[in-house]
């Protein structure tokens, strides 16, 4: 188990490192333009990005929507007359926006020694630096602007509430974490905070190898998603799958990953789930229904793992479908060199029976069709299923359901869920498993697992690995 845990927490790591998208915080020059004295309208509000896609940290380029917006906020805001003087007296004639505003936060800086503003009167003159700086990219410029603004009370009520909001995320932006996570907090108190900044939050904590209050905060955001009629982003169950390997948290591992698939259902997921599953699993019967699972998400990706599959269903009595998974091995470019003569071997052994099997379904379906119990029927089945008859197979086990007497209906409702989907009969594939909630005798663990990929159904299935 340890080996597998650290196996799988390398892998979650890789994820984790695609996946954590605090470096791209953005705030946009819209979001920022509308902090301006006497007019904070609600207009488009910062933009924290998130996605588990690797991506570069980097401040967003001035774009030319970015710099009239911000040149019209200059305008717009109320500089004290003797600080708008200086900096007219001072402005050159510059060859482009981002040359006049580096020189008009200098006459700025140089001009406010001789006359200190009170608190109201920095305001926006700090509003001011702050949208000059937009143009120029400084974003510790920019925090420190508001800053100082806000160190002397000159925001109250709801334009409180944004700065706060703004300072976090500039603050996430700039990787300083723990000023990230006081403004957070601040700002989450006023309710200002977003599903989108609960996430950050959550990242934020992880970073700080805070794993309880990264969890605390992932719930607040996955919770505000759903609330908003959204899917909670994929980053957030990836933290709490890292953070529970972490901890050798084999059952929040498996959480975890249930989570995943539901929202994704990657193929990557459904590996890292039934290898943990199949850890814990002693019973030969259910280690094959984990196997088939595998199979059916096409999540196999060990060529030792479709040989350990045949050797079970060899063992099962079902030669043909053993056959079905070593052909697909043979063809599917993972086996190992090393494997390949001990596969041949079992794949010519497993041919032999799938052909004798095939030859005596004539008797069997006429033994079949006079016994009074269903056995013989879902034998049957199985049989056609080995064999690709997938109608068949569906009809055979159909009907084994109706007569009853059999010793383990469990397989019957797999097999007519398999046979149905096979045939795109999704409706049918979903009531076949329904079946299995009602069975007293069933693995929990197996029915568990195959309930998840019956809701999994109707989605899309990503490609094999």
């Amino acid at each position: 188990m340890n080996h597998l845990l650290k196996a799988m927490g390398f892998w979650v790591w890789g994820l984790i490192a695609i996946g954590l998208s605090l470096s791209v915080v953005s705030v946009s020059y819209r979001a920022l333009s509308v902090y301006r004295s006497h007019n904070l309208a609600d207009s488009s509000p910062p933009r924290a990005a998130v996605d588990s896609k690797a991506e570069v940290a980097s401040p967003p380029a001035v774009s030319s929507e970015g710099a009239q917006q911000a040149r019209a906020a200059r305008k717009e805001t109320a500089v004290d007359a003797s600080r708008q003087r200086a900096i007219a007296a001072g402005e050159p004639k510059a060859r482009n926006a981002a040359e006049a505003d580096q020189e008009a936060l200098n006459n700025l800086e140089a001009a406010a020694p001789a006359a200190p503003a009170t608190a109201l009167e920095s305001k926006p003159v700090q509003e001011f630096k702050g949208n000059s700086n937009i143009n120029l990219d400084k974003y510790r410029s920019m925090q420190s602007a508001y800053e100082a603004a806000l160190s002397k009370g000159a925001y109250k009520g709801e334009e409180l509430v944004r700065v706060f909001r703004l300072l976090f995320q500039l603050a996430a932006s700039l990787h300083q974490n723990t000023k990230a996570v006081e403004y957070g907090q601040k700002a989450n108190d006023l309710g200002a905070l977003k599903s989108n900044d609960l996430l950050i939050m959550s990242q934020l904590y992880y970073q700080e190898k805070d794993c309880k209050n990264s969890g605390v905060w992932g719930d607040k955001a996955i919770a505000g998603f759903k609330k908003a009629g959204e899917a909670p982003k994929e980053v957030l169950y990836q933290l709490k799958l890292q953070c529970a390997a972490d901890y050798n948290d084999t059952a929040a591992m498996k959480a975890a990953l249930f989570d995943l698939i539901r929202l994704t259902n990657k193929t990557s997921y459904w590996n890292n789930l039934l290898r943990l599953e199949r850890q814990d699993e002693r019973d030969d019967r259910n280690t094959l229904m984990i196997y088939r699972i595998m199979y059916d998400t096409h999540s196999m990706n060990a060529d030792t793992d479709y040989i350990e599959m045949a050797q079970l269903l060899g063992d099962a009595g079902l030669p043909g479908e053993a056959q079905t998974v070593l052909e697909k091995v043979m063809s599917s470019g993972v086996l190992k060199y090393e494997h390949k003569e001990r596969t041949e071997r079992l794949l010519n052994a497993m041919k032999t029976r799938a052909q004798a099997d095939k030859a005596g379904l004539p008797a069997l379906d006429a033994e079949a069709r006079k016994n009074p119990a269903g056995q013989l029927d879902v034998q049957l089945g199985e049989v056609y299923f080995g064999a690709a008859d997938y109608p068949g197979a569906a009809a055979a086990i159909s009907q084994a359901i109706d007569k009853g007497q059999i010793s383990r209906p469990e397989d019957a409702f797999v097999y007519l869920g398999r046979a149905q989907e096979a045939l795109k009969n999704d409706t049918d594939a979903k009531d076949a498993f329904e079946h299995l909630k009602s069975l007293p005798n069933i693995s929990p663990r197996v029915l568990q697992l195959w309930s998840l990929y019956s809701d999994m159904i109707p989605a899309e299935v990503s490609q094999p690995l």
